[in-house]
């Protein structure tokens, strides 16, 4: 019995084990950051990314947001302009270069905003979505020139242009020509009106600094995902400068709802109902009776009621 105890029994275990080390993914369970509740990896994505206990939303990317919003999920991404990489030869801890290159191998993606055409229920319209995943969504030359150049398709296409925002505001390491993006997507913006085409911009968490202070605040409508924080500087920043103590919620959607600053709180499975209906009403363009199919969804909570700033006090 010795030699079965001894040899055969861990050889067994050791070759189950190495299956199982080898065919097991990662990352099959994901832990709401508000609840604390262990959530598997399917059952997350089919309910893009809001947690069924406590309907917190966390934060997605470019690829989730188009699939969510154009008809069955199809759709053209527009090809990224090219801007030159480090222009200031910035250097912290490391150096700039080496930053980009590390976040486009995190994310598989050129830099911070996506932006591709498709059509909702129908009516051709232009998607841009500026994820928080790449640099914390920071406004850089590249995001500005993406804007800029998609804005312009929009207004020459007549497609209402629709953004996603999460940004932790200007790019540091760009300096003074991360701030003079703020001022040139103004100014596309300001073609989209003089073109006639709405610019409808649904503010996600977080949407802080200048992004919040420029073109995120300058759409025809506002929307907004529940719980994000949206704001210019942080609650510490504010307090510690005003020697006050900040009203509870200060900052998040709700809040700014109740006082005026965003149009709708909209949850993220209503939010593609929300947008077709906003964007075809300012169009003036009928929503078809047959409506494409959209992307399917499971595992979705209770249907949340569209909260707008009539219905917030």
């Amino acid at each position: 019995m010795n030699w079965i105890a001894n040899f055969v029994r861990p050889r067994i275990k050791s070759l189950i084990g190495s299956v199982r080390t080898s065919e097991t993914p990662e990352n099959l369970w994901k832990k709401c950051p508000a609840c604390g509740e262990m959530i598997f990896h399917r059952d997350l994505a089919a309910a893009q990314s809001v947690c069924p206990q406590c309907g917190h939303h966390m934060r997605i990317g470019a690829a989730e947001r188009f699939a969510a919003i154009f008809d069955a999920g199809s759709y053209e991404e527009l090809v990224p302009p090219e801007v030159p990489a480090d222009p200031l030869r910035f250097r912290d801890e490391k150096r700039y270069t080496d930053r980009i290159k590390d976040a486009r191998a995190k994310t598989g993606r050129i830099d911070a905003l996506s932006a591709a055409r498709g059509t909702l229920e129908g009516l051709p319209v232009m998607v841009a979505v500026q994820a928080f995943d790449f640099m914390g969504g920071s406004l850089g030359m590249a995001v500005g020139e993406a804007l800029v150049d998609a804005m312009q398709a929009a207004a020459s296409e007549s497609r209402p242009f629709i953004l996603f925002v999460s940004s932790g505001g200007a790019r540091m390491q760009e300096g003074i020509l991360s701030l003079m993006q703020m001022p040139r997507v103004t100014v596309a913006v300001d073609m989209l009106r003089d073109a006639g085409v709405p610019y409808v911009v649904v503010l996600t968490d977080p949407t802080t600094g200048g992004v919040s202070a420029s073109y995120a605040m300058l759409g025809d409508i506002h929307i907004a995902e529940p719980g994000a924080l949206i704001g210019f500087a942080g609650q510490r920043v504010i307090e510690q400068t005003m020697r006050e103590t900040l009203p509870e919620g200060f900052q998040r959607a709700e809040y700014l709802l109740e006082h005026g600053m965003i149009d709708m709180v909209v949850h993220r499975h209503n939010l593609r109902e929300t947008l077709s209906r906003v964007v075809h009403l300012l169009m003036k363009h009928p929503r078809p009776r047959t409506r494409p199919p959209a992307p399917v969804i499971t595992a979705i909570p209770a249907r949340t009621p569209v909260r707008t700033a009539g219905s917030a006090t």
